[in-house]
């Protein structure tokens, strides 16, 4: 249902590699959590509020021990979002909190599969050709 005010959290992920003998830490921003509220902006206000006071991350959940109480900065931006960064025990990580209206929703469909004579006649004829990029309305029609 398109309309509906949602709850969005991501978290800065990172994964440790080395490459030519050095470590690199390296981040990407992953949505981890969508929540639906309902209808009222309002509602969402406060549930994104809630979540960045009380929400802890994955990498600082699994290692935490029962009554631990993490540090915490929370920072409301002026579009509404929040930044908030979480220590504990030696560990920080950080997470956004961001209130959204869901206008547009459409549900994967896949193609048909393609029967063994379509195949073959692929494999002789090459692949077909790439999807066009998209391009703004205004650019569609000089191409």
């Amino acid at each position: 249902m398109t309309g509906e005010w949602y709850v969005l959290i991501e978290e800065d992920g990172w994964i440790n590699e080395r490459a030519d003998g050095v470590a690199l830490r390296l981040h990407r921003w992953t949505l981890v959590g969508t929540h639906r509220i309902g209808g009222d902006r309002a509602e969402a206000v406060a549930a994104a509020e809630d979540a960045a006071l009380h929400y802890v991350p994955r990498g600082l959940a699994r290692r935490a021990r029962p009554g631990d109480e993490s540090a915490r900065d929370a920072f409301l931006t002026q579009d509404g979002s929040w930044v908030v960064l979480v220590r504990q025990r030696h560990r920080e990580c950080h997470f956004r909190v961001s209130m959204a209206r869901l206008v547009h929703a459409r549900a994967e469909k896949e193609a048909p599969k393609k029967s063994l004579k379509e195949k073959f006649r692929g494999a002789l004829e090459g692949p077909p050709p790439l999807v066009e990029p998209w391009t703004p309305p205004g650019k569609r029609e000089q191409a």
